[in-house]
């Protein structure tokens, strides 16, 4: 028998140490190669990591919540005989970007035939911690995949007095230091305006029938800022606090603030003027399933210039996006909603929608930010507009 010390890998864009968010096997288990061993957090994903050796598990470095610094040993296997990889560690390390909070405790339906397992990280994880065999539940999914609603929690009772402490851990953590950071850092300040989308919902309407789509008004919206900021680099800009330069970027690199099962998380449309509208709807829809369903690559979760948030048809009327740092714009959809407005003299119903958009004072200016806006409200109520170079 022999002994094999895995250390952690660096996981990527530089990281120097990583959260332990959950082990997926335990001191004694018998593991296979490339058998999930751990889920590990660094500031971009929650990557699973691998078992680089079959063997048992003699020891593991890190409780969930706790760091460990990339080289320091990560876990320890008894081997056969002794083992000399031919690869890196790292290049095992797949990167399924799953983010879940701390899970509750929870009971599956269980058959009774084992299955292949097909599940995210994030329910593999609240699996592992209930304490359930995975392939032993029966997915409601595509194919038998697992879903979390696989995962039933039970309701507590309307006297309970009980209550749950949930560990924020992992991305969630990193999300709330970004939040405190942009918020304390950043002075804000939003700007609203209305626009009136009625030109525009018919011209959605008509492409979707021609085309046989289903478009939201989000890649219009992506498509008409991408022209804006042309005439406004300064919004499409990163500001680096280290080096006390502002970046002003040729390319928009899109962010689309998305809610997954898992938390918010912002996939990235790279060079959102590249192509036609069919090919930005496309990628805008390829990036967001993809962070909704945990396949988005570490790659696909950042690098935005600029960002556009949206809580569809549960926008509200007005709201106050807080800026994702380091950049320095953010423009938030509201719903669109038929009101009565005054056009022209006369009482009129149109569809309109408000801009809910926030700015970091520092770098751009009230006049400036008020501008975009407005040259935005124009793109948006001339919808032919947007497909004008």
């Amino acid at each position: 028998m022999a002994r094999y010390s895995m250390r952690l890998p660096d996981l990527g864009e530089g990281t120097v140490s990583a959260e332990v968010i959950a082990w997926r096997a335990k001191v004694g288990d018998l593991i296979t190669e490339d058998a999930p061993l751990v889920e590990m957090a660094t500031d971009k994903a929650v990557v699973e990591v691998p078992s680089p050796v079959t063997g048992r598990i003699v020891s593991v470095t890190g409780s969930p919540g706790e760091s460990v610094a990339v080289g320091a040993e990560l876990a320890v296997f008894e081997t056969e005989s002794v083992i000399t990889p031919t690869s890196s560690v790292a290049s095992e390390v797949s990167v399924p970007v799953v983010v879940a909070d701390a899970a509750p405790k929870v009971t599956a339906v269980v058959d009774r035939v084992p299955r292949p397992v097909r599940a995210s990280p994030a329910t593999r994880r609240r699996a592992f911690e209930a304490g359930i065999d995975l392939a032993r539940v029966r997915g409601s999914g595509p194919g038998g995949r697992i879903l979390s609603r696989d995962l039933v929690v039970p309701a507590a009772g309307p006297a309970s007095s009980e209550y749950e402490e949930i560990p924020v851990i992992g991305i969630r953590r990193v999300i709330a230091q970004r939040m405190a950071e942009a918020k304390r850092h950043a002075p804000h300040f939003a700007y609203v305006e209305e626009v009136d989308v009625t030109e525009l919902e018919w011209l959605r309407q008509r492409l979707n029938t021609e085309h046989r789509t289903d478009w939201s008004y989000l890649p219009f919206i992506a498509r008409a800022l991408v022209k804006v900021l042309r005439q406004f680099p300064q919004c499409n800009a990163h500001y680096d606090a280290d080096r006390n330069v502002i970046k002003r970027y040729g390319a928009v690199h899109l962010g689309i603030a998305t809610q997954t099962p898992d938390g918010l998380k912002v996939p990235v449309v790279r060079d959102a003027g590249r192509g036609d509208l069919r090919g930005l709807a496309a990628e805008i829809r390829r990036v967001t399933e993809a962070a909704r369903e945990g396949r988005a690559s570490r790659s696909d979760l950042g690098g935005s210039t600029i960002t556009l948030t949206s809580l569809g048809k549960l926008g509200g009327i007005v709201s106050t996006p807080i800026l994702n740092l380091p950049e320095v714009a953010i423009v938030g959809i509201n719903k669109a909603t038929e009101r009565v407005v005054v056009r022209d003299g006369k009482i009129a119903i149109r569809r309109m929608m408000n801009l809910s958009s926030s700015f970091d004072h520092r770098f751009v200016d009230g006049y400036d930010a008020a501008a975009m806006i407005q040259a935005l409200k124009i793109q948006l109520e001339q919808p032919e507009t947007i497909f004008a170079e």
